[in-house]
This record gives structure tokens, sequence and C-alpha cells, in this order.
């Protein structure tokens, strides 16, 4: 606003105090004198509000936000977001609002600036107070519903979607947001329907094609999957992910002309995710048709390109593990026995990834009183919000050890009002499979001293390779090199030696080929040590239809077999790092009590 329209704007503050409807009118004539006048959109949208009548105040607010987009200094500050140039457009936004604090179009793109950098606490605030200005500011409250989403706060994202979808039904993007939000929470029929009509509206989309391949795979309906798959490729042949999406399936043989395609797409101008993903493909075909060789160096290269991508530090996991072995002693844990909530519904099963977990899950979840839910993300979560609280967003050990008796009880309940909406069935017992929360185990152990942890274990060499050949779509960055891969499996080792020590019986271990050898056997073990009796369906578990989310869908819809060992082997010149940094683990893990 310029001087001279300040001084316009000015009294008519004062007349909004005795008789907001005159100064509405006031402003009315300000901003048909001056469209650009954002400042005069913006408060005659409030006092809109307050006379209650919200579709004129809708249509003020927006007038806002087009005029700020078109004022000189917020274009400057959008064309520096746009080349990611985030201090010029830092400094730009704190100028303008602190000289206009109400714009919400500034206070959107300080969002987007946050959010940029992982600072999604301060885009949601930043956001929410866009939309408590701005009510009819659609496009913040799209925004909102990411910001959520990215916080892995799936419920509340798919609430903001549903008032972003009441007012703007055709939002394509809030509709493919809002399919994915419902995967995330376990409501399939209804995302599978939504995919199902984005894609028949955009048939060229491959994207849209591939995200409705995915959760068709997770619901078991493998040819639609695999169709979904296809018209991606179709639609866009170079796009790795889809490629590897079908590798992923773990039953897809490449023909010919498909490995053509893959090997044609690397030699043209593909961005190093397609290639990544493209490598990882190639190496699942060439190891099919037993060319370990080719195979290697597809894998070799993918997780080169992945690994320099991520910069993964095997020191900060071993430091970790180290932190938990100095502050969780006995006395620690005796001092702090029972101080968690006391509910026992959730069944954690951690252990690597590739270690045989999701077997587990589908044979538990195939039992009446268990629900089979996914891999959470909710126990890292309020992990690293409690460290980072603490100083150090990786030292758990540290925040707990600074908490008193209180909060460990409040940590439990939240976990569990976080993850029941994850819960679809009245079964007494649900399961949070996510592999990494070994690193969080003793955790577990302080919030909800009555959950079972079962620890799932394979060959450090089966497992580990396995995670080698296997491109995760997020996390799991240890898995990109053989020397980490290495190093990780070891810090878990020590880590569960370490709790086998300090809270002996507490974690139930199970030897992935000990379930291959004597599956009824194991079975009974799991089940006695969750207080449960035995039942007929969990020997049935591949007969069970719950959706499966993770690289071994297909492989636990089928009876127990032993595919998986040994696969290692024909790559095995050159896996020599991976040896090394294991280091006795490889001779002694079938002398390791379980």
């Amino acid at each position: 606003m310029s001087n001279s329209e300040a001084r316009q704007v000015s009294p008519i503050v004062e007349l909004a105090r005795r008789d907001p409807a005159a100064a509405a009118a006031e402003l009315r004539a300000i901003t048909a004198r001056n469209p650009a006048d954002a400042g005069a959109h913006r408060m005659l949208g409030r006092l809109l509000r307050q006379l209650g009548r919200d579709e004129e105040a809708a249509r003020a607010e927006m007038d806002a936000v087009r005029a700020a987009a078109h004022d000189p200094r917020m274009i400057a500050i959008a064309q520096a977001l746009l080349a990611n140039d985030l201090s010029t457009a830092e400094a730009g936004l704190r100028q303008r609002l602190a000289a206009q604090p109400t714009d919400v179009a500034a206070i959107r793109m300080m969002a987007e600036l946050a959010g940029r950098i992982g600072r999604y606490k301060d885009a949601e605030n930043l956001l929410r107070r866009a939309v408590e200005l701005a009510p009819g500011f659609t496009a913040a409250r799209a925004n909102l519903a990411i910001v959520l989403y990215k916080q892995s706060r799936f419920a509340e994202a798919g609430a903001v979607l549903e008032q972003v979808l009441a007012e703007d039904p055709a939002n394509t993007s809030s509709r493919n947001l809002l399919a994915a939000t419902l995967g995330r929470i376990g409501d399939y029929d209804e995302a599978i329907a939504i995919y199902g009509e984005l894609a028949q509206s955009f048939p060229d989309h491959a994207k849209l094609w591939m995200s409705y391949g995915h959760l068709l795979k997770t619901v078991g309906r493998l040819e639609e999957s695999i169709a979904a798959y296809r018209r991606a490729l179709a639609a866009e042949p170079h796009l790795g992910e889809v490629w590897w999406s079908l590798a992923n399936l773990k039953t897809v043989t490449f023909d010919d002309g498909d490995i053509a395609a893959m090997e044609a797409a690397l030699t043209a101008e593909v961005s190093d995710e397609d290639a990544f993903h493209l490598h990882f493909a190639l190496g699942k075909a060439y190891g099919d048709r037993k060319a370990a060789a080719d195979s290697f160096r597809h894998y070799a290269a993918g997780n080169d390109l992945r690994s320099r991508e991520l910069a993964y530090d095997p020191d900060t996991t071993t430091r970790q593990v180290d932190r938990v072995i100095e502050v969780l002693t006995p006395e620690f844990l005796a001092a702090r026995q029972d101080v968690g909530d006391p509910a026992p519904d959730p069944i954690f099963i951690l252990g690597l990834p590739r270690a045989g977990s999701t077997l587990l899950e589908q044979i538990l979840s195939s039992h009446s009183a268990i629900e089979g839910t996914m891999e959470l993300p909710d126990i890292p979560a309020i992990a690293m919000r409690e460290a980072k609280a603490g100083g150090d967003a990786r030292d758990w050990p540290g925040a707990v050890a600074a908490m008193p008796p209180g909060p460990f009880a409040e940590l439990g309940a939240e976990f569990l009002e976080r993850t029941r909406v994850q819960r679809k069935t009245g079964k007494p017992f649900y399961i949070d499979k996510l592999p990494n929360n070994w690193s969080y185990a003793g955790l577990i152990h302080l919030i909800l001293p009555n959950a079972k942890i079962i620890d799932a274990r394979r060959n450090p060499m089966d497992c580990c390779f396995s995670n080698f050949r296997q491109h995760f779509a997020k996390g799991q960055a240890f898995t990109y090199s053989l020397d980490h891969i290495g190093r990780y499996y070891a810090d878990y080792v020590r880590a569960m030696d370490h709790y086998d020590r300090v809270l002996p019986g507490r974690i139930h271990r199970v030897i992935h080929e000990r379930v291959l050898d004597d599956p009824e056997g194991e079975v009974r073990a799991m089940l006695g040590y969750l207080g449960l009796p035995f039942e007929e369906a969990c020997m049935e578990f591949h007969r069970n239809t719950r959706a499966v989310r993770t690289a071994s869908s297909e492989q636990v819809r089928r009876p127990i077999n032993r595919d998986g060992m040994g696969q290692w082997e024909p790559y095995d010149q050159w896996l020599g790092p991976l040896r090394e940094a294991l280091g006795d683990l490889v001779e002694t893990y079938a002398d390791r009590p379980a």
C-alpha cells in the first residue's frame, strides 16, 4: 500500500470500530479505484467476515492474494524462490511481513521457504495463520495438507484435503494427495477408486498410473498392478521408477525387449533418479538370467548414485548405539520400571529390512486377536522430536535420561493415539512393523512397558545383500554401500545384545532360517511370547487377503519357501567390503542364541 493509500485507509480503521458496514463500503470504493491495493482488499475481507458475509469476504481475500501476486516486490521474491536463492527470498519476505504482517500471500511463500529446508512445523504454523486470516485461501489450505502429509500426520492431512475438495472438487493435485493419504491410513478401496478415476481422466499421466499400480499391488491385485505399470511405461518409457516397481514385485521376469528398453533409457539424458531406478531394475533382470557380472555392475552403479545423493554417515548409527549402551543401564531401567502407558496393544516387529519381518507380520496378522497395519513412522517421529528438543536430534537416550517420570506415559499414550487411525478392526492387538524401530527399542520399552517386541533376524550375508539389491522409496540410507550395510547390521546386533543383557527376555528373537526349518514350532513360540493360543490360520498365512505395503508383498502371499536363501553366493567375489564390515558375524550367526 502506498503512503497516499495508507492515509486513505487509516481513518477507515477508526470507522470500522464504529460502523463496520460503512467502513466496508468505503473499502469497496478504494479497491474499485485501485484493484492492486492488496491491503485494502485484506481489510475488506476481515470486515466482511465480521459482518457474516462470508462469500463476499472470500472473494475479497482472494482479490488481496491476486493483488499481492502482481506486486513487483512479491514478483522479485517469487523469482528468488524459483531460483532457490533462499536467503534473498527470506530477506524479502521478512521485510514484507514486517510492513504487512497479515499479507497471506507472503505468509504462504514464507511457509514454502520453511518447507524447502525441512522446517515443516514452522511451515505448518505459517499456513495455519494464513488460513486463519483468509479462510477462503484454498491454495494455502492445500499446502497445509502437504505439510501435514510430510510430517506423517495422515489423518489430519486427509481432514484438511476434504475441506479443500469441498471448495474445489476438481482440484486434481489435492485429489491425488487425498488418494495417497488414504493409502497411508489403510483406506485402500477409496484410494484405489480415486486413482482409477484420475488415471482415466489423465490417461497419459505416467506417475498417476504408477501410483495406481502401487496401491493395486498393496491389496494383492497383481495383474491389474502390472497392467497399470505398463500403461505408465507406454506414456513415459524412460520413467525408471516404474521399471523398478515392476522389478520390485519380485514375480515379473523381464524379456529381451524390456531389457533393451531399459538399457536404451540409460543411454538417453535421464535424471539421476531415473538412472538409479533403471540400474536396480536391470540388476534384477540380469540376476534372473544368472548373469551375475552384469547384474552386479548395475546394482553397484545404482547404489553408487543413491549413496552419493544421500551421503549416509555410518558413524552416526555407531554413536547412537554407543549412547544406548551408555545410558540404558540396568540401574537406569530399574528406576523407570513401568513408568509408561500400560496398554498392551502394540506388537513391534523390528530388525533390518529384508530380514523376514513381513512374513512374521503376515503370520501373526492371520491370528484372530492381531491386526496387521504397516510400517508406522510414529516411534521415530516421537524419538527425534524429543531428542531435538534436548539439542541433538539423534540422542533420544539423552532426552529420556533428562525426563521426569510423567512424560513416559504421555508419550506412550501419544503413540497409541497417533496410530489409532491405522486400526480398522476390533482386534485387541496390532502390529507396527517398521524395521528401523530397533534403534528405538529402549524407548519403546520405557513408554509402552507392556507392548511386545519381536526381533526378526536373518543370515547377515543374505540379509545385507538383499538390502543392497533393494531400492527403497525413502529412508534406509545405509543400504547403498556394502560397507555401510555391514556396519549397520553389526551395530544392530550390538544394540540387541545390549538389550538381552539389561532386559533379559524382554525382546523375542525369531531367526528366519529356523522359521523355514520349523515353521509351526517358531509360530507357537511367538504366540507363546505374546500370550496367545495357537491358531491354525497362522500356518495358512498366504491365504490372508490383507493389504501389504512392503517389498515382500507378493512373497508373503505364497507358502513358506527357501527362494531367498543363498542369493548372495553368485556375487561372492564382489562382496569383500560386506564381509569385512560384518567381521565374525558371518561365521558366528548360526551359533548365536535366539
